[in-house]
């Protein structure tokens, strides 16, 4: 009973957050095009790296969705070391993710980790476009990971998000809010939904069963920090969902500096990411890019806990009062609307997978 109490708990917090970033994410994917990031990211250099991180930063796509959006990009002209910090700075940071950081990790946290999202992004970048002997973009490996070569090889249209070569007529005001709204209700939901739910359960088990005094002696220091690395690492998730974990861990005891390794290892070292900078990049390529973010990550981590420690704050202390901005009646209002909408978009899922695994044996029939 505890167990369900702590998750709606958590719920009811973080869902005024997680519903203003998603509303906030919609208007980003509706009012900005594509095709304005790709022209301002085609030169190498550090500026380009930079701004690449900057531009990646705020935009509402997780791991899974900047891996077509970083290949879009390369085969539009963006160099290599723009490519891969706007590969590592989309995922590990978002205004949605900030927007949660801030309800369930405190302003502090909330302002540490897109600076060091951006940061983890330029290093990534500028060693990447260091490596000399970097691999030739393979045409080939377009065809499979790219959702545009899908849409050549069907007759299925792509993805709203997805590289088009079809111009996109002009939308109106109206058109683009109302494409806002469907877009951080629907999609950007559907594809953050299911580590969501796990990041907040998973938060709720942390903070019913595990002992404080536990995590908080084993919490902080190099070893946490590369205990969050390789925990990280084999984690499909992305920096919306990452948060819940990481609260339940700050509340169980371990070190803010830890727990921001987490968070930005998680997102951009999965083995999605990974192999796809291995294959496009090259080996060498993928061993800076893993050097960049995790040894900024840690260099983040360790200066944020002496910092803490330095002026004596406790984040854990001031984070109850602050979790209170929102008036209750409002939070659990929030929190039902935001139950209604990710049980749609898991009831969509289920209608969509048993569709296709009806139709699929009369496709195996007729092809044969």
């Amino acid at each position: 009973m505890d167990l369900i109490l702590n998750f709606w708990l958590l719920l009811v917090t973080a869902a005024p957050w997680l519903l203003f970033g998603f509303a906030i994410a919609g208007l980003i994917h509706a009012f900005i095009p594509a095709d304005l990031m790709t022209k301002h990211l085609g030169a190498d250099g550090f500026g380009t790296t930079v701004k690449a991180a900057l531009i990646g930063a705020p935009l509402p796509l997780c791991s899974c969705g900047v891996i077509p959006a970083a290949l879009g990009l390369r085969r539009s002209g963006a160099s290599k070391s723009a490519t891969v910090s706007f590969l590592v700075a989309t995922p590990e940071t978002g205004v949605d993710s900030v927007a949660v950081s801030y309800a369930m990790l405190g302003p502090v946290m909330a302002v540490v980790r897109p600076i060091a999202a951006i940061c983890s992004a330029i290093v990534a970048g500028v060693l990447v476009g260091k490596e000399s002997n970097m691999q030739t973009l393979k045409t080939g490996l377009a065809a499979e990971t790219s959702c545009c070569s899908t849409q050549e090889s069907s007759n299925e249209q792509a993805p709203d998000d997805c590289c088009s070569s079809v111009e996109p007529k002009e939308q109106t005001i109206g058109e683009k809010l109302l494409s806002a709204f469907h877009f951080s209700t629907g999609k950007l939901i559907a594809d953050t939904a299911q580590w969501l739910v796990i990041g907040i359960f998973f938060a709720a088990i942390v903070q019913t069963f595990v002992s404080t005094d536990f995590l908080a002696s084993h919490g902080e220091g190099i070893l946490a920090m590369t205990v969050m690395v390789l925990v990280s690492i084999p984690m499909y998730i992305c920096a919306t969902a990452s948060t819940p974990i990481a609260a339940g861990l700050l509340f169980a005891g371990v070190s803010p500096g830890s727990i921001l390794v987490f968070m930005l290892a998680g997102p951009a070292t999965n083995i999605a990411t990974l192999g796809v900078v291995g294959k496009e990049l090259g080996k060498r390529s993928l061993v800076a890019y893993l050097f960049g973010v995790i040894a900024t990550a840690m260099v983040f981590g360790g200066v944020l806990d002496l910092s803490l420690a330095y002026f004596d704050v406790n984040i854990r202390e001031g984070l109850e009062q602050h979790q209170h901005l929102v008036p209750e009646v409002v939070s659990q209002s929030l929190a039902w609307v935001l139950v209604l909408l990710l049980a749609r978009a898991f009831f969509n899922k289920a209608k969509d997978r048993f569709s296709f695994d009806s139709v699929e044996p009369d496709a195996k029939i007729h092809n044969s």
